[in-house]
């Protein structure tokens, strides 16, 4: 049987900042792997950069719902039953299945850093070697499709995590898994744009991830549409007072940025970083305004 809340949970910025940074983390990892895996010589440095993103995203996830719990020690109660010590698994609450999900693609997240320091020439340890030289090969292979696997998970889940809740808006619309989804796509493709602009590689040097870009900012876009046309009357209910304005941060972070992608092959090193920027900041704004509207 679902677990649903009898209460408005009350989740606030400790819970939005998890959304945002565990979709970064996912979203990261899966692209890294695609462009690994379907990509050619010269998208292997960003694959790299990917993984050393997806990392330190998803360290910060479990601090934030440890803080957000109020009772911080007892966010091991979400892992091990407190009555045997035994490890459990509780496949009916969402909450059990995102902190399982949280831990074991963290062992694939941390496995693929290492590894990426490794290839970077950053980290020379031999034991870090032997980590890296470890997914070589067809097991490499696995090992990033499994891992992007979970991390789509993650960047999604969350988004399912409010829908089975009975908070109205949240439970009343069947789009917000995708709609997240979609975000955290597009919200990493930004995150390797920007790291990749900082770090000064040449502009048009990944058209695999600008065109993936735009499409993961098209389908966000649908499933924003969809997520308005589902709630019909209760619609009103996120929009109304401030919190008009944040939508709208929203949509210039969507819409501006799907604009912007067309001009990406010119020669202009701005263009790029400033439409990724946009996108981070929308991606944000939709998980808070999502959150915290529904509350209010």
């Amino acid at each position: 049987m679902p677990e649903h809340f009898v209460a408005p949970p009350r989740w606030e910025w400790y819970i939005v900042w998890y959304f945002f940074l565990g979709g970064i983390a996912g979203g990261t990892y899966a692209v890294g792997a695609l462009l690994r895996l379907v990509g050619g010589a010269r998208d292997e440095g960003l694959a790299r950069l990917a993984f050393l993103l997806s990392f330190p995203a998803l360290v910060v996830c479990p601090i934030l719902l440890t803080l957000d719990l109020g009772r911080p020690a007892r966010f091991w109660h979400m892992l091990i039953d407190a009555r045997t010590g035994i490890p459990t698994l509780k496949y009916w609450s969402p909450m059990s299945m995102g902190a399982w999900t949280l831990l074991i693609f963290g062992i694939f997240s941390a496995w693929s850093f290492v590894e990426a320091l490794v290839l970077d020439g950053r980290l020379r340890q031999p034991l870090a070697r032997r980590v890296a030289s470890a997914l070589r090969g067809g097991f490499g292979r696995l090992v990033m499709i499994v891992g992007a696997c979970f991390g789509l998970f993650i960047a999604g889940y969350t988004g399912v995590l409010l829908a089975v809740s009975n908070q109205p808006v949240w439970s009343d619309t069947w789009t917000l898994g995708g709609l997240f989804l979609a975000s955290a796509l597009s919200t990493a493709v930004a995150v390797i744009g920007l790291g990749a602009w900082y770090r000064g590689d040449a502009p048009g040097s990944a058209p695999k991830l600008a065109a993936a870009d735009r499409h993961f900012l098209v389908l966000e876009l649908v499933l924003l549409a969809l997520f308005f046309v589902t709630l019909g009357p209760l619609a009103a209910r996120v929009v109304r007072g401030g919190w008009a304005g944040l939508w709208l941060v929203v949509l210039i972070g969507t819409l501006l940025p799907l604009g912007l992608s067309f001009r990406r092959a010119s020669k202009s090193r701005l263009v790029p970083a400033l439409a990724s920027l946009l996108v981070l900041i929308g991606s944000f704004a939709l998980r808070a305004v999502v959150v915290l509207a529904a509350q209010s």
